[in-house]
């Protein structure tokens, strides 16, 4: 990696600090545009004219982008030196963003958003990586932390700020969000961080085979992910195709970072215990991360028909909290073992999940709170200090490489995540719809009854036809029975992410303890 080691450094200087914050603010960006339309797709399928089904390959195209880049991230960065790379990539981010603002069609919000993922991408491993090589270990809790919250409040926020612009000044002007920070994380890096020299030659030496399999390989699978549950999974032939196409890839992926001389993921790393656990908890909490983020906004605007602000302002409370809690986290990890604030974290997260299996109708907005408020206490106390337990034995110029990997596998969780969850739903509402549907038969007088007096208030209130009146009542019927079972579905899923928290929470206390009382672990 070209950029400057801070090991030797007791204290970070002004501009080191300065380099990490703008660093963070390109993270924050970079991750917030990954859900800042999900509020808002409906919308935004109506300004370009395509159907609803078509409106989810705004995201993944990003996501592809997005997961494809980080891991190139530390090659090109030491290829067109750290400053360069990361400078081009703060601008054309914007610059793509914009753009996507101006698109007409499916096709041209698809390519936009997947240059925007892709420039976007880059910003947030090389956040990341600022931190662990412009501070030393003392203070890398501190910048771990404004990582955490790049992480963690980013997505929380996303829908919120999409919502609300969405509802007041249009769908186009989500994109245009980018612009303002961007413009100072430029001007700051382009002060603070050092010129170097490209290395050209770097490229004759390049992974070629192993950048081809993964991109070929990682955009098959997160394709799968995000289009499985509508196409109804490998009961589509397109599934089963991209499916082999993922699998043959990044099985020749994996062959190939093992066996060559200078791969492009160094896998290898995955054998140190630290980081391999920390690696596998990251990727779980990913799961739950991105999960709860998707799971909320689907259950608020599916049972209780909110609108895309509406449900910003619920998912606000998992967010705003984290704001106050996150900066105090690196005082915490200088009195106690990271592990133990990680596992009570995680522990937290998964209460706040547990505390929605019990969902009725009457949950709604307000019902949320509490459980948003528990959800953001635990999410502020995860990713610092897994973060730190992680990279605790992780040489400096192992640095750039490690934040690739983990980086692109947490975002891969969270993909598996959201896909698995989708499907667990729509499973779970089945399941519960046939369950439901046994007992409210004809034969049942409680059943009559309700027929009969949904039948009547029909007739009292405009329905002449008594036949159309009792067709009525029958439909009316059904879609109690349906609504419930979502309801239930949605029950299920909170739990299954609160089950995948507590695996998460269990394994992370099977690292080892990293020095410097369970901070970044200083060696």
């Amino acid at each position: 990696m070209s950029t400057t080691i801070a090991v030797s450094k007791p204290r970070a200087s002004m501009k080191d600090w300065i380099a990490v914050l703008a660093g963070m603010i390109g993270a924050f960006m970079a991750i917030l545009n990954i859900q800042i339309t999900n509020a808002s797709l409906l919308e935004i399928e109506g300004g370009i004219g395509t159907g609803v089904d078509n409106g989810a390959w705004i995201s993944t195209s990003y996501l592809i982008g997005e997961i494809v880049v980080i891991p190139l991230t530390a090659y090109f960065s030491s290829v067109f030196s750290f400053r360069r790379y990361i400078l081009v990539n703060s601008v054309l981010f914007p610059i793509f963003s914009i753009a996507c603002a101006f698109a007409h069609d499916l096709g041209t919000m698809i390519l936009l958003r997947g240059l925007q993922g892709f420039a976007g991408g880059v910003l947030i491993p090389m956040a990341f990586t600022m931190v662990l090589t412009k501070l030393p270990k003392v203070q890398q809790p501190r910048g771990l932390a404004l990582f955490a919250l790049s992480v963690t409040f980013a997505p929380a926020i996303g829908p919120t700020i999409g919502g609300f612009l969405t509802e007041n000044y249009g769908w186009q002007t989500i994109f245009f969000i980018n612009a303002v920070p961007s413009a100072i994380m430029v001007i700051a890096l382009a002060l603070t961080l050092e010129k170097q020299p490209m290395q050209l030659h770097l490229l004759k030496e390049g992974d070629w085979a192993g950048i081809f399999t993964m991109a070929i390989g990682l955009s098959a699978l997160q394709t799968v992910l995000e289009e499985g549950n509508k196409e109804d999974w490998f009961s589509s032939p397109f599934i089963v195709k991209l499916s082999i196409v993922a699998v043959v890839f990044l099985a020749t992926f994996i062959w190939i970072e093992l066996t060559v001389e200078k791969p492009l993921v160094k896998l290898r790393l995955l054998k140190q215990r630290n980081f391999g656990i920390g690696v596998a908890v990251n990727v779980l909490v990913g799961v739950a991360l991105f999960g709860t983020v998707y799971i909320l906004p689907q259950y608020l605007g599916q049972v209780q028909r909110y609108n895309a602000e509406q449900i910003g302002n619920v998912l606000a409370w998992t967010g705003l909290p984290q704001l106050l809690l996150i900066p105090l986290v690196p005082l915490l990890m200088k009195r106690f073992d990271a592990r133990y604030i990680g596992f009570l974290g995680i522990s937290i997260f998964a209460i706040s999940c547990f505390m929605n299996i019990t969902l009725s109708a009457d949950n709604a907005g307000d019902q949320f709170w509490i459980p948003n408020i528990v959800r953001a206490v635990g999410q502020a106390l995860v990713l610092t200090p897994i973060t730190a337990i992680t990279t605790a034995g992780i040489a400096a110029s192992d640095a750039a490489a490690a934040s690739g990997l983990t980086n692109m596998l947490r975002n891969l969780g969270g993909a598996v995540g959201t896909a698995s969850l989708g499907t667990i739903l729509t499973k779970r509402e089945q399941f519960h719809s046939n369950i439901i549907g046994q007992s409210v038969t004809l034969a049942r007088d409680e059943v009559r009854d309700r027929l009969s007096q949904t039948t009547n208030y029909f007739l009292a209130h405009g329905v002449s036809d008594p036949a159309v009146a009792s067709k009525k009542a029958i439909v009316l019927l059904g879609q109690i029975v349906k609504r419930q079972a979502l309801i239930l579905g949605f029950s299920d899923t909170f739990a299954v992410i609160g089950v995948v928290l507590a695996i998460a929470a269990l394994a992370l206390l099977l690292t080892r303890k990293s020095q410097a009382g369970g901070g970044a672990g200083a060696h």
